[in-house]
């Protein structure tokens, strides 16, 4: 068994959440606070986020409005929101000398343009505060003992014993902790994957990888939201915001499908009575022209000729548009369907929804209502947001939150051990 506890407070997890959690903790209590991790480099969805170039937060203000981009806990990160927001995690970064830019959709990086900036600025910063970092310590269980302390069994090491401990390891959806967790009272909702794109095995689209549409809308038929947004095809389907979003939203309708299913895109806002009316506009002012050469549309010249091949208007003059061949050209435009035979994880960016029972934390404190002492910050909780920065802002949060209030604790003990 271990001696006495040398650290007051252990954070398991050295990712977004888990750093910025030791360092708000550890900000007054040097050698109070070890930080810890199974990986052999910390910060990794930091490094790969954003295409290498870290997507920070959103430049999104209003905690209310920025609650509508979390498909699982908005509800619960709205009073969180007005603690700990974008506006502060701006101020955050450059009271440690890392400034952010928006770029015009919202999301903010650092000016540098390297995920690195961010690292760098962790790093630094868990040295300046004394936190020790230690990985490849992988915490294959947790308990505690009659004493109230927690022990943290390791795979090749001696046991670690705190009196706090903070849990921000990440998706536990293959985490050893997942049956200490139940041990110690705490229901985990199913972790299933967020934020993936679609598997769609057609060749001809597959042809059109690198076109993107900028006014698209997605939707699932059987689920109720649709999701609208700039859509990318790639080589092996569907992409884009509009199809994250909606990835998102129906994470666990699409999990329960197992990833076979239809989605329909709408690759103009037109509705179908003013896309038939364009149609019409074009067959009697511009009889000679070849459909497939003149796009009434603002689409792709590429996407528009896939469309025309569909309804057999290679070399059709707009003044011999057939009717059936128009139907078509209508359908696809307003609800084009695609049968999606998979998922693909985005950028390696691996996001899950599910984890611990949001009811089971209490987000005033980030404090388990199950287990005194013990904190939670980051994935591991059942909340998701969609693509944007908001997944990190949440880790943002939910790091300060714990951070903050096991720092006045370390204080306030402390202060009694010296009385």
């Amino acid at each position: 068994m271990p001696k006495d506890p040398p650290y007051s407070l252990i954070v398991v997890g050295a990712g977004a959440a888990g750093c910025f959690a030791a360092l708000e903790a550890s900000r007054d209590s040097e050698g109070a606070v070890l930080l810890v991790d199974a990986g052999a480099r910390p910060l990794n969805k930091v490094r790969i986020s954003g295409g290498g170039r870290c997507n920070v937060t959103h430049a999104c203000f209003a905690p209310r409005d920025l609650t509508e981009n979390y498909p699982r806990g908005g509800r619960e990160l709205r009073g969180p929101f007005h603690k700990f927001q974008p506006r502060d995690t701006i101020t955050w970064f450059a009271s440690r000398g890392v400034e952010l830019k928006a770029e015009p959709d919202g999301r903010m990086f650092p000016t540098t343009d390297t995920s690195q900036t961010i690292i760098d600025c962790f790093l630094q910063n868990l040295e300046n505060q004394k936190v020790p970092l230690h990985l490849r310590q992988r915490i294959r269980s947790l308990q505690r003992d009659v004493d109230g302390f927690f022990i943290l069994e390791r795979d090749q090491e001696a046991p670690l014993k705190t009196k706090h401990c903070l849990l921000a390891p990440g998706s536990l959806a293959s985490s050893p902790l997942r049956d200490s967790l139940k041990t110690l009272g705490h229901t985990l909702t199913e972790t299933v994957p967020s934020l993936f794109t679609f598997r769609i095995d057609d060749p001809e689209l597959h042809a059109l990888a690198g076109v993107s549409v900028s006014e698209a809308t997605v939707a699932v038929p059987g689920f109720a939201r649709k999701q609208s947004g700039p859509v990318l095809i790639t080589h092996w389907g569907l992409s884009g915001p509009a199809v994250l979003k909606m990835s998102a939203w129906a994470a666990r309708y699409l999990h329960g499908k197992d990833y076979h299913f239809i989605c329909t895109v709408r690759w103009i806002p037109d509705n179908p009575e003013d896309i038939r009316q364009k149609l019409q506009e074009q067959r009697k002012n511009h009889p000679r022209r070849r459909v497939q050469a003149d796009c009434p549309f603002a689409l792709p010249r590429r996407l528009w000729e896939y469309l025309c091949r569909r309804a057999n208007l290679e070399d059709c003059p707009w003044s011999q548009l057939p009717a059936k061949s128009a139907k078509q050209l209508i359908t696809d435009l307003s609800g084009q369907p695609f049968s999606v035979k998979g998922k693909s994880t985005f950028k390696e960016e691996f996001v899950t929804c599910g984890g611990v029972n949001l009811r089971e934390v209490d987000f005033r404190t980030m404090e388990s209502r199950r287990c005194q002492n013990l904190f939670f910050a980051g994935e591991c909780l059942d909340i998701d947001g969609v693509t944007g920065g908001f997944n990190f802002q949440a880790a943002w949060t939910t790091g300060y939150l714990a951070g903050q209030t096991l720092r006045t604790r370390l204080e306030r003990e402390a202060v009694d051990l010296r009385e």
